[in-house]
């Protein structure tokens, strides 16, 4: 189904829960803020009379029920503190000026300095109300942050979080399993890696063992061994908390490690919509528009169908490009042997230092110096028109396609 956000905004929706005495956690509407007063965030500052004032914004009440407070009246000292850092954040950077003082004697901030924290006090609380959605919908145990220090984005307006592919219509990406292993402790003679022709993909360190190019096959839902089966990596979901945070040099969002990450280890899946080629060409034209994609051509065997994580996607959906990466892609069949529907893992070329950005190359190229036979099968949609690649590696190709 296609989803279409809520035109109102929050105050109107919080307005109308109060008039109606109704509650929504989700918008800060709770039985404690209808029946009291907290304060949300801090709007403006004054100076009068000797005695210093802050506007507050209510929780659960609308802008227009701001009032004036003096600071002895205020018990929130986080609060303060962002009110603080956000002004001086705005006067590092140029765009207003010192307090001014008004005929009257009355201290009070500039407006554009006073917009700027209102702005800064909504992203920063549209970010938490994101962190905890992601945080809802994902199915392994590893946190999803959200950062931004960089400018007043906020959580993108049309971005659904999934864990798995979401097929379209006529595409099943649940089919060709039956049967799986009867292993008492994998891998055994007849596990399921060898019964595809391939060798088992992780060492007994659960670290890739496989060349780029080749499958992983693992254990999958019929099989005898259990949940700690050292052939279960993938789909397990990422054990690996990350960051989607800002970046500082136009590349929009970016993902970040907060752990290290060793060699050869998974850290997490490229899920999307699942749909034909055709349909791909077709969204790839207005993509090409926009100046980017999210199109992934499950070409491991047929390009019959690709994956689109422009709507619908996991962590990855934020990964950025980089011409010398530290993920690379493999194709991996679990509970589905369609050769045309590969699910797509990324795994660490190297040991990645907790807070390093996660990056992996658009082309499939990279560190790893594939050849073309083992890059065909990997490489995501082309675009017609040529981006500008801003990944900074020494190595770098000028562009992303």
């Amino acid at each position: 189904a296609w989803y279409v956000p809520c035109l109102a905004s929050l105050e109107t929706l919080q307005e109308l829960c109060r008039k109606e005495n109704l509650t929504c956690k989700s918008i800060g509407i709770t039985n404690r803020s209808l029946k009291s007063y907290e304060v949300e965030y801090l709007c403006d500052y004054k100076v009068e009379e000797g005695k210093a004032y802050y506007l507050v914004k209510w929780k659960g009440w609308p802008e227009s029920s701001n009032t004036w407070e003096p600071r002895k009246h205020l018990n929130c000292p986080l609060l303060i503190q962002n009110f603080l850092r956000d002004k001086t954040e705005y006067l590092s950077r140029g765009r207003g000026g010192k307090a001014m003082k008004l005929r009257n004697h009355v201290k009070t901030l500039k407006p554009a300095i006073a917009d700027y924290i209102v702005k800064k006090a909504k992203q920063r609380i549209a970010l938490q109300r994101w962190k905890e959605e992601l945080n809802r919908k994902k199915n392994h145990k590893a946190m999803i942050l959200v950062e931004n220090t960089v400018d007043l984005e906020g959580p993108p307006l049309d971005f659904y979080y999934i864990n798995e592919y979401k097929p379209a219509p006529g595409i099943n990406v649940l089919n060709g399993i039956t049967t799986g292993c009867e292993c008492a402790d994998c891998p055994a003679e007849k596990c399921c890696p060898k019964e595809a022709g391939f060798i088992l993909a992780y060492n007994k360190r659960k670290k890739l063992k496989i060349q780029p190019g080749l499958p992983i096959y693992e254990c999958n839902s019929y099989c005898r061994c259990g949940p700690d089966c050292p052939n279960r990596i993938v789909q397990k979901g990422t054990p690996y908390s990350l960051c989607i945070f800002r970046t500082n040099n136009g590349r929009g969002w970016g993902v970040k490690t907060l752990q290290k990450i060793k060699t050869n280890s998974f850290v997490m899946e490229y899920v999307g919509e699942v749909i034909t080629s055709e349909e791909a060409e077709r969204r790839g034209q207005f993509y090409d528009n926009q100046g980017n994609t999210y199109l992934f051509d499950l070409d491991y065997d047929s390009d019959e169908f690709t994956v689109d994580a422009a709507r619908y996607g996991n962590v990855s959906h934020f990964v950025n490009h980089s011409c010398d990466p530290n993920l690379q892609v493999f194709n991996v069949f679990i509970d589905n042997l369609d050769l045309r529907l590969p699910r797509i893992a990324l795994f660490s070329t190297r040991t990645i230092k907790a807070g390093e950005e996660l990056t992996f190359d658009y082309q499939m190229k990279g560190s790893l110096d594939l050849t073309s036979d083992s890059a065909e099968g990997l490489t995501p949609s082309k675009k017609s028109i040529r981006t500008v690649c801003k990944c900074g590696a020494m190595c770098c190709r000028g562009y992303l396609n």
